[in-house]
Parts: structure tokens; sequence; C-alpha cells
């Protein structure tokens, strides 16, 4: 059997919500099948009319929170995702969706909080364990976005260019700024020794 086309999939789910207006599940997958046809007004439009419907829907809450962070509406897809972890602290995209909207608000701080959650949750989430290190290096801890970074790359994921020279320059900083002196050892004359012979 050959996988539902987009266009047949939103003409079943617009019909499902012309049968049953009352269901909240109707809209639900109708916001489904917009938001994967890249109409991401017309899937906040239903998304809100689920919860509406149904103010306790989580999945709902997240996807709205989803659509939004697609639309570049920070701030609203925060609120969304707040909203569902009310609902359910435990779902690690909830918390990773807050992280990306604090990464984008510029907030280093909740960035790291979140996607630290999100590991709580699920230690192998290489992409979390990479916006930990974005967030990380924000704040200047080297070595925990090292960490980070190194963990990430491990379970597959794939750092930006810019970050990597970004994590390089303050690596170089950080080496710059040691306190540290290399002595060859060798029997020269050195600060503090004399020859020997």
């Amino acid at each position: 059997m050959a996988p539902e086309s987009q266009r047949h999939r939103l003409e079943r789910c617009l019909q499902e919500v012309e049968e049953h207006p009352e269901r909240a599940s109707a809209f639900h997958n109708l916001g489904l099948a917009y938001t994967v046809a890249g109409r991401v007004k017309k899937a906040e439009e239903a998304y809100l009319k689920a919860l509406e419907l149904e103010p306790t829907l989580v999945q709902a809450w997240v996807n709205l929170g989803g659509v939004r962070l697609m639309r570049w509406e920070f701030q609203g897809c925060l609120e969304a995702n707040q909203e569902a972890a009310k609902l359910r602290d435990d779902l690690p995209i909830v918390h990773y969706n807050m992280g990306q909207a604090y990464l984008y608000l510029d907030d280093a701080e909740n960035l790291v909080r979140c996607t630290e959650r999100v590991l709580e949750l699920d230690r192998e989430h290489g992409a979390a364990h990479y916006y930990t290190a974005v967030g990380y290096l924000a704040l200047d801890n080297l070595g925990a976005a090292e960490r980070h970074l190194g963990r990430g790359i491990e379970l597959g994921y794939r750092p930006t260019q810019e970050f990597m020279r970004a994590m390089e320059k303050a690596q170089r900083k950080k080496a710059q700024g040691s306190n540290v002196t290399l002595i060859e050892i060798s029997g020269a004359e050195t600060p503090g020794k004399t020859k020997e012979d």
C-alpha cells in the first residue's frame, strides 16, 4: 500500500473536522496535516481550536509551540511549551523546544536549564548535548561546553562551522591566559635554576 499523499491526508482531516467539529483530536490531526504541508499559520489555528475544545491535550500544546518556533515566534513557543510542561513535565520535546526558543532569545542560562532537563530525561539526545555546549560556551564555561560537544558528536550530531570556530577561539583564549610555564628538561639554565653539567 502506497503512503498517503499530503493532499489526501489534508482532505481526509478536513472531512473529519467537518463531520466531528466537537473532537479536539480532529483539529489536532488537521494541525499535523497542515504542519507537514508547511502551512504553519493554518496549523497554528487548528491547534488553537483543538485546545479550545480540550485544554489538556498535551500534544496540541507541544505542536503549537513547534509551529510558533517555525514562525520565529519565540515567546509564543515558550508559552505553549510551558503549558505542555504543566501537564507533562517528562517529555523531552517540551524542554527541547523551550531551549530552542531561549537560544534565539539569547538567554544562555535558560537554554542550558532546558537542555539539561532534556538530558535528565534522555541521556542519548545528541542535539540536547550540542545545545547544552552552545549555552555553556556563551556562559564562558569552556570545560562543560567541550564535554557536551564531544558527547553530542559521539551521538551523531553535527556542529555548525560557526560554533566550531567559536570553540576554537575560546580554547585559544584560554591557552593564552594560562599561567602555566613550560620548561624544557635538558639540564639547561632556567629561571631559578643554574645549568647542570
